[in-house]
Parts: structure tokens; C-alpha cells; sequence
């Protein structure tokens, strides 16, 4: 397991204050009663998802926005080589860390964008994803070109986001970070939300084939997550690249 850094960057597709934000915040991520608790508890949910469509065993994965490695380390859980990238240093020390507590020698993490890695290694990965990553960036679409331009003919791609519309508001922002105080005040910027429809649209203009969706719930009195087929909020979806001709 080691890092490398990419120091000349393509497109800084990078919002600093998010990056900021979250190296803050570095040390907890693996602290499962943290701000990070809603990331551990929807991880076997999603794990779950991916591997249902994409059968990870065997499979070189790659996990865009991979923070900590909460994801990057359940996909190598499942028998995948798992690479995870991400442009905050201090949350790749944490992955790493943590990597080699748990001595999880299938995984590998970089500091590196995913456009400048896609310029690098193109059609390199049979399953790609990027969890909670784009409606934290100021160009999701170049994110989503750049993922489909990493996996390989035939491969699966994972993307997870949150609606936008007054429910997800609601939800989202007032109740889970002012009501039931689930994350920090300020994680979630309204404007950024990205509705299914143009997800759906990003990823058709970059290739891919929408597979499936599932939406993500929560109940506040089990305080539990759970999925559901309504996309209103927290919503995942499973898109294909299409084989060569």
C-alpha cells in the first residue's frame, strides 16, 4: 500500500473549503460515533448495493472521493483490489492508517483527481464509484466524464447523491444537521444537491447506461438507514459502460 501525489493537476475541480472541511474533521473518520456515524451506518447498505450488481470478488475497484476508506476498505472486504482516491491529505493519512491497523493489504490509496487519473490510466477499472462526492464539488459532470473514462467496456459504475427539492431540504440539512444534529451544521450546500434527472443526464452525455436506483431512508426513532425504491433524498444509482462495438 502506498500514496503518490499528483502536484500538476489537469482541472482543480476541487472546492477548498470542502477540503478544508473535512481534513478538519480527518481523525474521526473511523470514530463510528462521530460526525462520520451516518457514513458507517449506510456502508453495508451500499457495499451491499455495489456488489448485488457488479459481483466485487476478483474485481479492481476504484473509489473516487474515498475520504477515509470507510468504503474503499468494505470493497476490498469483498475480495476486490481496491484503489481509493482523494484530493484532502490528511483524510488519505487516516485511510492509510487505519489500512494498515487492519493489515488490508488489497488496497491502495493516492492523491491524485480522478480527471488527472483518467488522463493517466484510462479503462483501467472493472467497477468505479463515487459515494457522496459530487454535491461536494463545483463540476460534477467532469466528475462523472472522468469516471466513465475509467472503467473498463462493460464495467459498472456507482454514484450516490442527494435530491434537490423541499423534502430533501428539509431532511437533509434542517433535520440532520440542526434537529437530530446527525452531521455538522453547514455539510450540505442546498444548491449543490443534484436531482435523478440530471444525474441520469450527466452520465447518458458521458457514455453510460443507468442500470438501477435505490433511494436511501432513515428512521429517526430506530435510527436506522434503510433502502427504498423513493429517490426523494439520499438516492443511489448503478450505471454501465457500454462494451466496444
Amino acid at each position: 500500500m502506498t500514496s503518490e501525489s499528483s502536484t500538476q493537476t489537469r482541472q482543480q475541480n476541487v472546492d477548498a473549503a470542502e477540503i478544508d472541511k473535512f481534513s478538519q474533521l480527518a481523525h474521526k473518520w473511523w470514530d463510528k460515533e462521530s460526525e462520520f456515524k451516518p457514513l458507517h451506518d449506510i456502508n453495508p447498505l451500499r457495499l451491499q448495493f455495489i456488489d448485488d450488481h457488479a459481483s466485487l470478488a476478483g474485481k479492481k475497484v476504484l473509489d473516487v472521493g474515498c475520504g477515509g476508506g470507510i468504503l474503499t476498505e468494505a470493497l476490498a472486504g469483498r475480495s476486490a483490489s481496491a484503489t481509493g482516491i482523494d484530493m484532502a491529505k490528511k483524510s488519505l493519512k487516516i485511510a492509510q492508517l487505519h489500512a494498515l491497523e487492519e493489515k488490508v493489504g488489497n488496497v491502495h490509496y493516492r492523491l491524485v483527481s480522478v480527471e488527472d487519473l483518467a488522463a493517466e490510466t484510462p479503462a483501467q477499472y472493472d467497477v468505479v464509484t463515487c459515494m457522496e462526492m459530487l454535491e461536494h464539488v463545483p463540476d460534477p459532470a467532469s466528475i462523472v466524464r472522468a469516471c466513465a473514462h475509467l472503467a473498463k467496456p462493460g464495467g459498472w459504475l456507482f454514484f450516490s447523491t442527494i435530491n434537490r427539492n423541499p423534502k430533501s431540504y428539509l431532511q437533509a440539512v434542517v433535520a440532520a444537521e440542526y434537529l437530530l444534529q446527525l452531521m455538522p451544521r453547514g455539510t450540505h450546500d442546498y444548491q449543490k444537491f443534484i436531482t435523478p434527472a440530471e444525474l441520469g443526464r450527466m452520465c447518458r452525455q458521458a457514455g453510460l447506461d443507468w442500470a438501477a436506483s435505490s433511494g436511501l431512508t432513515y428512521n429517526p426513532l430506530s435510527r436506522q438507514y434503510h433502502l427504498c425504491t423513493n429517490l426523494d433524498v439520499n438516492y443511489m444509482i448503478a450505471c454501465r459502460k457500454p462494451t466496444a462495438a
